[in-house]
Parts: structure tokens; sequence; C-alpha cells
């Protein structure tokens, strides 16, 4: 038995799957599990016309669309979401995006990020029998804040229903583990440094469960000294504050990526009482630059950010 590495592109960006097993299964288990991350992608991708987001959002202001289940579930799980961050993480947020180009030097002025917020409020969302409707044109969902960890999620599924007992699923950084390498070997997982380019924050030591991080680094501009990134509070249009990176341990990716997100959107104060709250192994790096962590012994190392 050997360690199989198939490297894949999917959601814009370079992925991986990792298992043991022999050659002919592993290649097999491995196409399954990326085939199902690309479905997901098709089915739920704000950028793929077809997809069951873009139907949904092009019909805002008009009639439902009829939904399947597992669609159903999704949404369910964003309104869990929405009312756990007291409206933090908000699956309607997306549309704040056309104020913001993070290859442009520029900060969207009040008035555009307040004619934008005006299109955001999950709790105006209808689910019903009939499907889901947007109740006014250019509302929009998006299912940025979950959908590559989700997948996630559903790739490792994948590779367990096919026999694989030893795997790490990789999509640009958010991962899963479903067991031990042989002989009880954790998989070592590597932090991407915040603030140094190509070095790593910690190493940590993990045996299963999924790993997620957000951060302020990942698509960011710099104006007059001051960084805004991705990660929009969908109160006021504007970056999240207080913290460089979050990462989360959780048995789902799904949960840690969603853990991560509305931790960066707290804040540090308030973000590290949450996550303290929840009781999930993390990993930050405050706006100081100053590490905290609560992984116990799974951690390797780690250093200052700054």
């Amino acid at each position: 038995m050997k360690l199989h590495r198939v490297a894949f592109r999917a959601m814009a960006a370079e992925n991986e799957v990792q298992l043991w097993g022999e050659r002919a299964s592993a290649e097999h288990a491995a196409a399954l599990a990326i085939a199902e991350v690309a479905r997901i992608e098709a089915k739920y991708s704000r950028y793929k016309s077809e997809s069951v987001v873009s139907r949904i959002n092009a019909a805002a202001g008009g009639a439902p669309i009829a939904i399947d289940e597992e669609t159903r579930a999704l949404l369910a799980y964003a309104d869990a979401c929405w009312r756990q961050s007291a409206g933090l993480f908000d699956a309607t947020s997306g549309v704040l995006r056309r104020a913001w180009n993070f290859g442009v030097a520029r900060v969207p002025s009040d008035e555009e990020l307040a004619a934008l917020i005006a299109r955001v409020g999950w709790q105006r969302v209808e689910i019903d029998e009939r499907g889901v409707r947007l109740p006014e044109a250019g509302m929009e969902l998006d299912f940025g804040g979950f959908g590559k960890e989700y997948a996630v999620d559903r790739a490792a599924l994948v590779l367990r229903q096919s026999g694989v007992e030893s795997a790490f699923v990789n999509l640009a950084g958010d991962l899963a583990i479903l067991a031990p390498q042989p002989g009880g070997i954790p998989w070592r997982v590597g932090i991407r440094h915040p603030r140094r380019e190509g070095a790593l924050m910690a190493t940590l030591e993990i045996s299963s469960g999924s790993i997620a991080t957000s951060g302020d680094y990942e698509r960011f501009i710099d104006v007059e000294g001051v960084r805004h990134c991705h990660i929009l509070d969908p109160r006021t249009g504007r970056s999240a504050r207080g913290f460089q990176s979050v990462t989360v341990h959780a048995p789902s990716c799904l949960v840690a990526g969603s853990a991560t997100t509305v931790a960066m959107l707290k804040g540090e104060r308030e973000g590290l009482a949450w996550l303290d709250a929840l009781g999930l192994p993390y990993l930050c790096a405050t706006g100081s630059g100053e590490v905290v962590e609560r992984f116990g012994d799974k951690i390797f190392s780690h250093s200052r950010t700054s």
C-alpha cells in the first residue's frame, strides 16, 4: 500500500487528494471524489449561469425557484449560521462584492455600500414547499461562505464510501482527514503565515476531522496603510477587523469554515470569546500579530506573525 497524490483544479484554486491504497483503487476513488467537487461547483457556484444559485438570483423579485433536498439542507444550514451569529453570517451579503474590486486600490464610498446593504437580509429570504424566493430584484444568494467547505466534506464522504480508510482532502487550504496514516501516524498540516509569503505560521498534527482557515491575506487591498480584505460585514459593507487569520478544527469542514468566518467578523475580543464558547480547537493570529491557540498537544510549532 502506497500514498497517492492527485492534484486537480476546481473552484478557481489548486487542490489535492492524498490517499493510501493500491494504485488502481486509489486512483478510482480519487476520481470519484474530484467528480463530486465538480458536481457541487456546477450546482452552486454563482459564476455558473446554470447553477441553482444563479437561477435563484436571476429570479429575484419574481416567482419561487424549486429546490431539491440537498439545496434545502444547505439553506437550512445558512439559516442556522445566521441565527447563531446574530446576523453576521448572511448568505445574501455576497451582493456587497459589487462595490469591491480587490485588484484595484479603491475603497467604496458610504453611498455605494448603503445602496447594496439595502439588498442584504437573510431574514427576507422566503423558503417554503414551493422552493426559495428572493423578494426584491437585485438580491442575491451566495454560497461562497460555505460551498467549498461543503465540497470538502462531500469529497471525504465519497472516499470513505469507496472503501478508502486513510486520506486527506485539501481544497485551497480547507481540508478533511479521514483517519491517521498507516501505523497511526497523524497528518502534518501547515497553516499559512498571514504576513510572510511562503512561510508557515504553524504546523499541526491531525489524525481526523477537518481544518478551515479564514484570513485577511487571500484577497485584499491596501489603501493608505489600511488593509481591506474580502470578508465583509453585512451590517456595514466593510472589511472584517481584528484578526489576521483564524483556523478551526471541527468534525466537519462545513462547521470549521463557518466558525472561522464568524470569528473574523466578530473581531478579536468577541471572536475569541465566541470561539472559546464553541469549544472547538483553534489557532488565531490577532491584528497585532499575537498567536492565540487552543489546540493543546496537537500543535507542532508556531511563531508570532509580526
